[in-house]
C-alpha cells in the first residue's frame, strides 16, 4: 500500500495534460457551423488567393502511340481559410489540425488536359489547417495527361508536355491562382527515366476568356520538357540499317557468274530475322508517321521497317527524321536491286539477239570506264584513245582487210563462174597489191590449167567451186565466231562497269545519307 500511496501523491503534484479535450473542442467548434459550400473569404467581392505547386517524382511512361504522358506527381495547394482561425492558448497550445478534405472547402483544381479514366488521379489526403487559417493540402497522384507527340527529329528528338491546372468552376474574379515557385515544378526528388532525360519543367500563369463564359478563368500550366536518350535506338536501328545498306553494297562486287548475288540476299534476309526475332519485343511502341521501308534485300528491309513502323507515331503532320533516312536506304536497295537485274541482264546478252546501241558503247565502254578508272585487258582506255576511236576503228578494219589471205580467196568463186580470165587481167584482183596479185595468177594457174582440157574440165571446176564454197563458209564462221565474241564481251564490259558505277554512287549515297541524318538532329545524347 505505502509505492501505491507515494504514487497517487506525486500525481496529484505534476500538471495535467489538457490538449486531447481541447483538439476535440476544437474540432467541434471549428466543425460545428462550418459549411464546405462556403468559399471561405471575409469580402465576397474579392478572389481567394491559392497558391499551387507541383512536385515531380518521376515520369513513368511515354505512350508516344496515344500521346499519353503518365507521370508520379504531389500536388501543392495552400489557401487561407477565413472560418478556420482560432486562438491557440484558448485551446491548449493546440496550433494544427489534419482534418479530412471531405469536411472542408477546398479549391476544385483539377487538370484539364487529363486522359485518366477518372479524370482526376490524385489521392484525397488530409488537409492540415494551422491556427492562422493557413490550409496545406499535398495530394500525390498518377497523372495521365495528353500530350502532342513531335516526332520529326526521332529518335533525337525533344518533347514538351503540357500538364495544365485550374479551378473547374470558380472564375478568375473567385478564385486566383498564384505559381508557388516562380522557378516552376520541384525537382529536387526526381527519379531519373531510362529513355527520357528531363532538361526542366517551367510554369506559367495563364488568364483566359472562354466561349462558354464571359468571366476569365486561371490556370497555371507546367510544361515538362524531355529530350530522348539515344543509345538504344541508335545501335538497335540505325546500326542494323547502316549494316543492311552495306550488305547491299557488296553485291556489286560479286561477279554475275558466281552465282551469289540471290545467294547473299537470302543470307540478309536469314540473319535479320534472327535479329528480328531478338530485338522485337524489346521495341517501344511509338507511332506517328509510318515510313515504307528489296528482291531479298529490300524484303529483309520491309520486315525490318515493319518493325520500326510501329515505334512511331502514326499521324501525318510531319515526316521523321528516321523515317526519311530509312526511305532513303529504301530508294537504295531498291535501287540496287534494279540495277542488278539490268547487269545480270547485260551479262548474259548475246549477238544473236541483242545489237549494242552506239551511244551504250560510247558511255559504258569508253567515258565511264575512263572516269572511273577501269582497264580492260588488250585495250587502253584514255581520252586520247576514246576521242580517235572511231578513226582507228576504221584504220583497224582496213589493215585487217588487207592482211587477211582468205579474205582475197573469197572472190575466185566468182572468176570461176565467168571463165578463166585472161593471163594478164588483173580485173579480178582489185587493188590488192602485186602480191596478192600473184598469188592470184599462180594459184588460179595451178587449178585452172587442167580445166582446159576436153576430159576432166567440168569435173575439175566442179570441185574447185565446192573447195571455195568450204573456205567461203568456214572463214564466214570464223569471222562471225569473232564479231559474237567480241559482241559478247562488250556487254559484259559493260555490265561490270554498271556494277562498279553503282558501288561507287549508292556507297556514296549510304554515306551522305547517314552523316547527313547525325548532322542534321538538333542534338545526339548517346546515353
Amino acid at each position: 500500500m505505502a509505492p501505491l500511496l507515494v504514487a497517487l501523491a506525486l500525481m496529484t503534484l505534476l500538471p495535467v495534460s489538457e490538449q486531447g479535450p481541447h483538439e476535440k473542442r476544437l474540432l467541434n467548434a471549428l466543425l460545428a457551423s462550418y459549411n464546405t459550400l462556403e468559399r471561405p473569404v471575409a469580402n465576397e467581392s474579392e478572389p481567394l488567393e491559392v497558391k499551387f505547386g507541383l512536385t515531380l517524382q518521376q515520369i513513368i511512361d511515354v505512350d508516344e502511340k496515344n500521346q499519353i504522358l503518365t507521370t508520379n506527381v504531389w500536388l501543392n495547394l495552400e489557401w487561407n481559410d477565413y472560418n478556420l482561425r482560432w486562438n491557440d492558448s484558448e485551446y491548449g497550445g493546440v496550433k494544427d489540425l489534419r482534418i479530412t478534405p471531405n469536411k472542408l472547402w477546398k479549391p476544385d483544381v483539377l487538370m484539364y488536359n487529363s486522359a485518366d479514366e477518372g479524370f482526376d488521379g490524385t489521392y484525397q489526403t488530409n488537409v492540415v489547417v494551422r491556427n492562422n487559417g493557413s490550409c496545406l493540402y499535398v495530394p500525390p497522384g498518377i497523372f495521365k495527361s495528353t500530350c502532342k507527340i513531335d516526332i520529326t527529329w526521332f529518335p533525337f528528338d525533344d518533347q514538351h508536355c503540357d500538364m495544365k491546372f485550374g479551378s473547374w468552376t470558380y472564375d478568375g474574379n473567385q478564385l486566383d491562382l498564384v505559381l508557388k515557385d516562380e522557378n516552376g515544378g520541384d525537382l529536387s526528388d526526381f527519379i531519373t527515366n531510362g529513355e527520357w532525360y528531363l532538361i526542366g519543367m517551367p510554369g506559367k500563369k495563364n488568364t483566359i476568356t472562354y466561349a462558354c463564359c464571359p468571366e476569365p478563368y486561371v490556370d497555371v500550366t507546367f510544361t515538362i520538357m524531355i529530350r530522348r536518350r539515344t543509345l538504344y535506338y541508335f545501335f538497335n536501328l540505325i546500326v542494323p540499317c547502316v549494316l543492311i545498306s552495306s550488305m547491299a553494297l557488296l553485291g556489286f562486287t560479286l561477279p554475275p557468274d558466281s552465282g551469289e548475288k540471290l545467294t547473299l540476299g537470302v543470307t540478309i534476309l536469314l540473319s535479320l530475322t534472327v535479329f528480328l526475332n531478338l530485338v522485337a519485343e524489346k521495341m517501344p511502341s511509338t507511332s506517328d508517321a509510318v515510313p515504307l521501308i528489296g528482291v531479298t534485300i529490300l524484303l529483309s528491309l520491309t520486315v525490318f521497317l515493319n518493325l520500326v513502323a510501329e515505334t512511331l507515331p502514326q499521324v501525318s503532320d510531319a515526316i521523321p527524321l528516321l523515317g526519311t533516312y530509312f526511305n532513303c536506304i529504301m530508294f537504295m536497295v531498291a535501287s540496287s536491286v534494279v540495277l542488278t537485274v539490268v547487269v545480270l541482264n547485260y551479262h548474259h546478252r548475246t549477238a544473236d539477239i541483242h545489237e549494242m546501241p552506239q551511244w551504250i558503247k560510247s558511255v559504258l565502254l569508253q567515258w565511264l570506264p575512263w572516269i572511273l578508272r577501269m582497264s580492260r585487258p588488250g585495250k587502253k582506255i584514255t581520252r586520247k584513245t576514246i576521242m580517235l576511236s572511231n578513226r582507228m576503228r576504221e584504220l583497224e578494219l582496213k589493215e585487217r582487210s588487207s592482211k587477211s589471205l582468205l579474205a582475197n580467196v573469197l572472190d575466185i568463186d566468182d572468176d570461176f563462174r565467168h571463165g578463166p580470165p585472161a593471163p594478164n587481167s588483173t580485173a579480178s584482183t582489185g587493188n590488192l597489191g602485186p602480191g596478192c596479185s600473184i598469188f592470184r595468177t599462180d594459184f588460179r594457174r595451178s587449178f585452172v590449167r587442167p580445166s582446159t582440157m576436153e576430159d576432166v574440165g567440168v569435173g575439175h571446176h566442179r570441185e574447185l567451186h565446192l573447195i571455195l564454197r568450204e573456205l567461203q563458209f568456214i572463214t564466214a564462221r570464223m569471222k562471225k565466231a569473232d564479231e559474237e565474241a567480241e559482241v559478247i564481251s562488250d556487254w559484259k564490259f559493260a555490265a561490270m562497269v554498271v556494277d562498279r558505277f553503282c558501288l561507287f554512287v549508292f556507297s556514296l549515297f549510304t554515306i551522305i545519307a547517314t552523316v547527313a541524318v547525325l548532322l542534321s538532329a538538333p542534338h545526339i545524347i548517346v546515353q
